[in-house]
């Protein structure tokens, strides 16, 4: 079972666990792709197996445009957050959406907006990793995933 984590910005990151009852046996954390094939790539790469598909679940950020951001800046957050949806209903990876209050709740590190939070929180839960702002809240929405997961397990 694989649990991955998206927070979908284009300064955002790509988290994932292959066993979603420990964090710390196999993880793997890294900034979100440059290009298009490249997230495509590596989504598909994450639950392709050799005879069978991966199975696992994906959690994106749900996001929407926020007042004062810029149109065009709004208009290309909303697309390479559709784009990201759009690559996961193509290969078929089921995904639940999950709210930056939801999880941010759950794991006990409201932001308010402050990266410095969540950046904190993922560096306290992981400090085996080397935590930047663009992978930080990838890993804590992986983690949110993983201990769903591993409640509903149980």
């Amino acid at each position: 079972m694989r649990i991955v984590g998206i927070d979908p910005g284009q300064a955002g990151g790509i988290a994932w666990w292959t066993e979603p009852f420990r964090a710390d046996l196999q993880y793997a954390v890294e900034p979100m792709p440059k290009t298009e094939k490249d997230i495509a790539n590596l989504l598909g790469w994450m639950f392709a197996g050799e005879i069978h598909p991966i199975e696992g679940l994906v959690y994106i950020e749900r996001v929407h445009t926020m007042p004062g951001q810029g149109i065009a800046s709004s208009g290309k957050f909303m697309q390479h957050y559709g784009f990201l949806r759009g690559v996961l209903v193509a290969l078929g990876i089921p995904f639940e959406e999950v709210s930056p209050l939801k999880w941010q709740r759950a794991l006990g590190c409201l932001s308010g907006g402050d990266k410095n939070v969540t950046k904190q929180k993922a560096q306290q839960l992981f400090p085996h990793l080397t935590i930047t702002h663009a992978t930080a809240d990838a890993l804590l929405i992986a983690e949110y995933g993983r201990r769903l997961y591993a409640r509903e397990e149980k």
